[in-house]
């Protein structure tokens, strides 16, 4: 059974990692925690996706009041377990909570021009692209 866990003494040092080819995609978790702590007057959530006992990646997302939303910021699912389905599920409970929180109506994330994994993986759930800055696609998704 997917479920998150906050990151604690126990499990901040996990070893998860993308594959050398996606690693300028995405952050390292031991970055995302960083980020996580920089925002956390922003109600940051930081966590760890496991699969029972298995921990299978991290993901991150916090309040956006400069733009009325949620920003879903990372998403990571250590390379020994894509194409699972991990991403998608993470995807879809972080949404529900956004939802059952109710402070925005939307979700805003970018990723990285060439990551097709993730455009389409975020399309499945409605995203659509509303901009683009240097080399980060942004997408936005209402909630209701």
């Amino acid at each position: 059974m997917i479920h998150f866990a906050e990151v604690n003494e126990e499990n901040w040092r996990l070893d998860l990692t993308v594959s050398e080819e996606q690693k300028h995609f995405v952050s390292s978790p031991h970055r995302i925690y960083a980020r996580a702590y920089a925002y956390r007057n922003a109600r940051s959530r930081a966590f760890v996706i496991y699969d029972g006992e298995t921990p299978v990646g991290v993901g991150l997302y916090y309040d956006c009041p400069e733009l009325d939303a949620y920003d879903l910021s990372q998403l990571l699912i250590d390379y020994r377990y894509q194409g699972r389905g991990y991403g998608k599920t993470a995807v879809k409970m972080m949404l529900d909570e956004m939802r059952r929180d109710g402070k925005y109506k939307r979700v805003v994330l970018c990723y990285i021009e060439g990551n097709e994994a993730a455009k389409h993986l975020y399309e499945q759930f409605g995203f659509s692209q509303t901009d683009k800055d240097e080399d980060e696609i942004v997408m936005e998704l209402e909630l209701y």
